[in-house]
């Protein structure tokens, strides 16, 4: 995505990535779409939830990891086309901007207060960060960059040790790097890290290196064999070490009533910070499916790449979208402006919501909306060539 990748021109897209990209902000869609609309309930609490409902917020884990690892592979290919500095300026102007978007614009869109008494940095934020710091890291060798994001993932999980949050506020500084916090400013203000930095910007330098894999001298078949084999390794080694309970995740699994709720509790990994078997158990399948996608020239992959050529701009307008139509829906029910204050996202009170089945409809109508309006979107992205339609 613009936001998520840097953009290039049309002949030279990767429509397997395009692909990918777009299946993975279709899915975004549903778990917006859940927090809005769904009734009120934890979908990973294994003592209160269901599979369906696990599984709907489960396969939304895929999301952030792929937005971040592909945003480094685009980073590369953008790079065949720019010098070294070109590149790194490229990425910190980009970087700043995504942190700008995060605190001033999606804030306002997520909970609709003018007053911004709650202040979230979230994925934006760590794509931005990440780019920063990769417009740094770049003038590295490339097995250099590939072995310090090895460490960065694969290490992180030894800060679970220091947990700063008891008995008090952990500092900035430490929810900044790695521990979801929230910190009271003001008068009834919260600012919050929603989103630590680390891994993030290991799982980008990552990205980064498997984007030297499509270079026009590397061979097809032979990328896509290294994609597949790489992805089932990383698949098979989160199951060996998620089995183990050792290492990787700081919530172990437990066996539950049945097998069911066993493999519920298996797959039950943490997000914020994402533990190495979060981003394992989701980058590696994406890395098979990358491999796939290369083969694949059906009809529906050319819907879904659409999605995918234009992220930055689906991701807000859909996000905009969705709490526009809870907000209508707020004052049919007859609330009015006064009761629009109920929580940290306004128009949305906490005894609100509807069916699992009513939240994957409004999904589906929205994602099928908004269809049209990138469309025309992304024409205007490949026929005109002014500097800032690159920042969105």
């Amino acid at each position: 995505m613009e936001t998520f990748s840097l953009p290039h021109c049309r002949k030279t897209r990767i429509n397997s990535i395009d692909i990918l990209r777009g299946m993975v902000m279709i899915i975004m869609a549903l778990d917006h779409t859940r927090d809005f609309f769904h009734i009120s309930s934890d979908p990973t609490n294994i003592l209160t939830t269901t599979p369906i409902l696990f599984f709907t917020r489960w396969i939304t884990n895929f999301c952030a990891p792929v937005f971040v690892f592909l945003s480094g592979t685009s980073a590369f290919l953008s790079g065949r086309r720019k010098s070294k500095k070109a590149l790194s300026i490229f990425l910190f102007k980009r970087g700043l901007w995504l942190i700008f978007v995060e605190v001033a614009i999606f804030n306002l869109f997520l909970t609709f207060d003018p007053s911004y008494s709650f202040i979230a940095v979230q994925v934006l934020w760590v794509i931005g960060f990440s780019m920063i710091i990769l417009s740094v890291i770049i003038y590295l060798p490339l097995p250099v960059i590939f072995f310090t994001g090895m460490i960065i993932v694969v290490g992180h999980n030894f800060l679970d040790a220091f947990d700063y949050s008891r008995p008090a506020i952990p500092p900035v500084w430490w929810g900044f790097l790695h521990q979801q916090s929230f910190f009271p400013y003001g008068h009834n203000r919260i600012f919050a890290f929603l989103y630590p930095l680390i891994p993030w910007p290991g799982v980008m330098m990552l990205g980064y290196c498997v984007g030297s894999m499509y270079q026009q001298n590397y061979e097809r078949k032979r990328r896509c064999r290294q994609l597949m084999a790489y992805g089932i390794m990383i698949t098979i080694f989160f199951i060996a070490l998620r089995f183990t309970n050792i290492y990787g995740d700081p919530s172990e699994w437990q066996q539950q009533k049945n097998f069911v709720f066993t493999l519920l509790s298996f797959l039950n990994v943490t997000k914020y910070p994402p533990s190495l078997l979060y981003l394992t158990m989701t980058l590696g399948p994406a890395l098979i499916l990358l491999s796939l996608f290369e083969r694949l020239n059906a009809k529906w992959t050319k819907i879904v790449a659409l999605y995918g050529r234009v992220p930055f701009f689906y991701f807000l307008v859909h996000f905009f979208v969705l709490h526009f139509i809870c907000m209508v829906i707020f004052f049919i029910n007859g609330h009015t402006l006064s009761q629009a204050n109920t929580g940290l996202l306004h128009f949305r009170p906490d005894d609100f919501g509807y069916s699992l089945g009513i939240v994957y409809l409004i999904w589906a109508a929205v994602v099928v909306l908004l269809y049209p309006v990138c469309k025309k979107y992304d024409r205007l992205k490949s026929s005109h060539k002014m500097w800032w339609l690159s920042y969105l």
